[in-house]
């Protein structure tokens, strides 16, 4: 078999999520033993597209929600169900998910309220829940989680597992909002190393000023609802696998494969408007590159956690 025809298998076999039987295998093998090496998950994260049956199994583990030694994952799995209940039967003594809802259950089936209801059960968990109303303990931070939440409720099916999973991947942004500065200066790197007029038109309208929240925002929440959730996956795969820049080559190939369009803008908000239709594409191609140009760069990539 030729060069050209291993790529194209490689590539359809990558459209159509199909995880190579050898990968598979070796992730069961990790996943199997007695003691989950956490290392070695990571670097199955960073390395390969997760399959989707062992998505939050996996991020789990990576996160610390389940135990490594397999022995304790169904007791902790419990009380991990158990705390959650609480947490939710709590919302729904106190009324705090919607006083208008007649339906208490609607919110088992409508993702907005889903998300609603779990901000709420994190305000209290969290202690920040004041005389009962949720809009008054908002913070700017909040609205970060809300958009995880989000985009999680679209990945996974069961409510406890998408609840503490958000939590685990809320931590990881707060390290990305400490970098956010570094990163952004990355980005700039980066684009005037590949497409110097581009960046010079994202600095002339202000995306990197420093009274600019919008890069800010998209890499803190790791462009939650901002890329196609199917495609997007793959992303936070790797900044589950330790992966902080993954941000930047996803912003860098994003603004490169929609540049002819940005270059006619004449604002910051038209720029906002633009990128935020991306999730309305096909951004598979976009977070190919991403991740193969983090790939191509390892020795710049950094990782944490």
């Amino acid at each position: 078999m030729n060069t050209d025809e291993r790529n194209f298998r490689s590539i359809y076999y990558e459209k159509c999520q199909i995880n190579s039987v050898e990968e598979q295998k070796s992730l069961n093998k990790l996943l199997q033993d007695d003691i989950r090496n956490l290392s070695k998950l990571k670097q199955f994260c960073m390395n390969y597209t997760v399959p989707n049956n062992n998505r939050s199994y996996l991020w789990a583990l990576v996160m610390g929600i389940l135990p490594l030694h397999k022995a304790s994952t169904a007791y902790v799995r419990d009380q991990r169900r158990e705390m959650y209940e609480d947490l939710r039967r709590a919302v729904t003594v106190l009324r705090l998910n919607d006083n208008k809802q007649k339906d208490p259950f609607m919110w088992l089936i409508d993702h907005k309220k889903k998300a609603q209801v779990m901000h709420t059960m994190w305000l209290i968990e969290s202690n920040r829940l004041w005389h009962g109303n949720t809009s008054a303990s908002l913070q700017a931070d909040d609205m970060h989680f809300i958009e995880i939440v989000r985009t999680l409720l679209q990945i996974f099916d069961d409510n406890v597992e998408t609840y503490w999973i958000a939590k685990g991947f809320y931590k990881y942004t707060r390290e990305l909002k400490k970098e956010c500065v570094k990163l952004k200066e990355q980005t700039q790197n980066m684009l005037k190393r590949e497409d110097l007029s581009l960046l010079n038109h994202l600095e002339l309208l202000g995306l990197f000023d420093g009274n600019s929240t919008l890069l800010d925002n998209w890499y803190i929440t790791c462009f939650a609802g901002i890329i196609c959730t199917t495609h997007l996956v793959k992303i936070w795969d790797k900044v589950c696998g330790g992966s902080r820049k993954i941000v930047v080559f996803l912003f860098v190939e994003l603004v490169k494969d929609i540049r002819s369009s940005i270059l006619k803008q004449t604002s910051l908000a038209d720029v906002k408007r633009l990128i935020e239709t991306v999730k309305d594409l096909d951004g598979v191609i976009i977070v190919n590159k991403a991740i193969k140009s983090l790939q191509n760069n390892s020795s710049e990539v950094e990782y944490t956690h």
